[in-house]
């Protein structure tokens, strides 16, 4: 693996763009992203997956096994990971629901106890609550239909994707010499070194990404499983790593695999205020891992400032939602590549560098 400082080649360019220039191609990047999102999405995961397998590939390839084969074994043993962590997410509502009928007792004796202190302390009488609840009701029962029908779509959606990554890393894998001759004969024949070195570069930042992603799970654990010890939160080490698991399911993970502790906590205490603690714990290591865990363990290995990666995270969130605030950041780190080997892009290049 050749570092950056050896590349012999940069791209002979010394054309400056303006600003005018980089507004325009912004908003028109933005565009095309947000509405082919359905395309680019799970072709941009297939991409990761295809970085991070080329060199299992490759090596089981130098072994005598044929090339086929060696993505097929590489693709299985990807689908059994996440296989397991949707197994891992159903065996925690599974847990749950078995709890259920006790969370349900729990529910209705605390909404009693909650009606009656509010009619001695605000005077307001259980009739008028049941009349406030039931319109309540009533008035969010017109927007079920919408609920129900973004549910549904983001169900299909998801689905999708789950078909369409493995076959797209495939073929990506089986075709990758191809794709390779094709993106060399886009540029002159003097500037193929240099395209050779970032996509090997490339493969290098995907791996220091996927390690850094290691690194934020295993603080991710750690922070919840003492934050639940603290609180008193049973079997609170099982708990907290299988929440920091399930948190790569961006949202629905950290909300499923709350459950089960919440109901534990509430339970075990009979005390509204420890599945509070929980949610609290939850939220503050969430957000620690969102804006400063994941951006310093992320960031420096990649080689890019914190604020950038922050800034990175919300336009992903905005343009593609949760899947754009894990692939935006790996994105970013292919832009630095190809800008520090620009001399155009110089201004773009230092403010995406960390400094060092």
């Amino acid at each position: 693996m050749l570092e950056s400082s050896k590349i012999p080649i940069p791209f002979q360019s010394n054309r400056k763009f303006s600003i005018l220039e980089i507004l325009q191609f912004i908003v028109l990047s933005a565009l095309i992203l947000y509405f082919g999102k359905t395309l680019f999405i799970p072709l941009s995961f297939s991409l990761l997956i295809s970085f991070i397998l080329y060199p299992i590939c490759k090596w089981m390839e130098t072994k005598g096994i044929n090339k086929g084969m060696t993505i097929i074994i590489s693709i299985l043993g990807v689908t059994l990971v996440v296989s397991a962590l949707l197994y891992l997410l159903f065996v925690q509502f599974s847990e749950f629901l078995h709890e259920w009928q006790s969370l349900r007792t729990k529910i209705t004796e605390t909404t009693q106890q909650l009606s009656l202190f509010v009619s001695e302390r605000f005077d307001i009488s259980l009739e008028k609550q049941r009349d406030f609840i039931n319109n309540t009701l009533n008035n969010s029962g017109s927007q079920a239909f919408s609920i129900v029908r973004n549910t549904a779509y983001s169900l299909s959606e998801g689905v999708f994707f789950l078909i369409m990554i493995p076959i797209f890393s495939a073929l990506i894998l089986f075709h990758r010499n191809l794709l390779s001759k094709a993106l060399y004969e886009l540029f002159p024949s003097e500037q193929k070194n240099t395209i050779h070195e970032i996509l090997i570069g490339t493969i290098h930042e995907y791996y220091n990404f996927i390690k850094g992603m290691l690194l934020v799970y295993l603080i991710v654990g750690l922070l919840n499983s003492i934050g639940l010890w603290i609180i008193g939160v049973p079997n609170p080490f099982l708990f907290g790593f299988i929440a920091s698991i399930l948190t790569f399911i961006p949202y629905v993970g950290i909300m499923i695999s709350s459950l089960l502790p919440i109901a534990v906590s509430w339970i075990t205490y009979n005390s509204i205020w420890y599945p509070l603690a929980v949610i609290a714990v939850f939220s503050i290591v969430q957000a620690l891992e969102a804006y400063i865990i994941f951006p310093f363990a992320v960031g420096s290995r990649l080689k890019i400032n914190t604020l950038v990666i922050i800034i990175v995270v919300i336009v992903g969130g905005i343009l593609w939602g949760a899947a754009g605030m894990i692939l935006f950041i790996p994105f970013t780190s292919i832009i630095k590549l190809i800008a520090d080997r620009t001399p155009s892009l110089k201004t773009l290049s230092l403010l995406l560098d960390d400094g060092e």
